[in-house]
């Protein structure tokens, strides 16, 4: 082997290398594998019915995700998340039962769940408590606030705006999409350049990777974290009003396992539960490929709960496939 070929050889990326630079390319594989296995094994997967209903099955949690995953960057989690979406869904349903008018009914929606995040970012960089902790904790009052909120009954809620995301139209005459549907793309595509293309996305990425040393090279740990909570409150609130678009009743019973399956979302897209690595593009494959694995081993006739089992499992195989690739590194 010449020196020319030994050098080519080491600078080629190995296999961690890779996927650490490209942490989407493995979800987008995984999305495409189980897209086949289920064409091939069902009928009507690949109907275009089905695949706009798979679409709208993961607005709510990939919007859900799309927030959890900026926590996630920051090395921090957030299990109050659904909670806090659920708790917003009611106060628009209360305020507008009150007369109150569906966009002051929104805005004041997306204002609790900013709050929310608000007070959990404050407590994570001043008070220095963990973000596991605080969070788990805020679950349990969000979701107790919420029931008695509404009194442990649904709200129905029957407004234009509150509902609009939920107006379906039809893409070159047969493809059936919503106004959240579109929503959601252009929140993931925000991000995405707000994560690669600006100081602030640097920043977060830096501060989960190795918060001591973005602190030593000038950064803003703590406020670079409050402004990641600040926004994932907003993200939240906007999943709130996407929920009322797809079933226009708010239900403090809903969403119960909504913490857990943004986390699966995320983990299944390629973000390392450790911080400083990961991406938003990877995130919405993440929420499709719950969302797909579901739909088929539904037409499959696989039971609920065997579904749960493969889903768990897939979520240890992506933690397990992260840690091989920072070791690699």
């Amino acid at each position: 082997m010449t020196t020319a070929t030994a050098t080519a050889n080491s600078d080629r990326p190995t296999i961690g290398e890779f996927f650490l630079r490209a942490p989407a390319v493995g979800p987008a594989l995984a999305l495409v594998v189980a897209v086949l296995v289920f064409s091939f094994s069902t009928d009507t997967f690949l109907n275009l019915d089905n695949i706009s209903l798979v679409v709208q099955q993961s607005l709510v949690i990939g919007t859900l995700a799309l927030g959890q995953t900026l926590i996630i960057l920051t090395a921090g989690i957030d299990l109050a998340n659904a909670a806090s979406m659920v708790l917003a869904t009611l106060i628009m349903a209360k305020l507008l039962a009150g007369g109150v008018t569906g966009i002051f009914a929104l805005l004041l929606g997306i204002v609790a769940t900013v709050l929310v995040s608000g007070v959990v970012g404050t407590l994570v960089t001043k008070v220095k408590l963990p973000p596991f902790i605080v969070t788990l904790g805020a679950l349990t009052m969000l979701t107790a606030a919420g029931r008695l909120f509404a009194g442990g009954e649904a709200v129905p809620v029957a407004d234009g705006l509150l509902n609009w995301l939920g107006t379906r139209r039809y893409l070159f005459g047969g493809i059936e999409i919503t106004y959240g549907m579109t929503l959601a793309l252009v929140m993931y595509l925000v991000m995405w350049y707000a994560l690669t293309r600006t100081a602030w996305g640097k920043h977060v990425y830096a501060v989960g990777n190795a918060p001591e040393s973005a602190r030593l090279s000038g950064i803003k740990v703590n406020r670079t974290v409050l402004s990641v909570y600040l926004v994932a409150g907003v993200i939240f609130g906007i999943a709130a009003w996407q929920a009322l678009g797809r079933v226009p009743n708010a239900d403090p019973n809903a969403y119960q396992l909504g913490n857990l399956d943004s986390i699966t979302a995320v983990v299944l897209g390629g973000t390392s539960l450790f911080g400083g690595r990961g991406s938003v593009l990877g995130t919405m494959m993440g929420a499709l490929i719950v969302a797909v694995l579901r739909s088929g081993l539904t037409q499959l006739g696989v039971d609920a709960l065997y579904q749960d089992v493969a889903t768990g499992a897939l979520v240890i195989a992506a933690v397990a496939v992260d840690r091989f690739a920072r070791r690699q590194r």
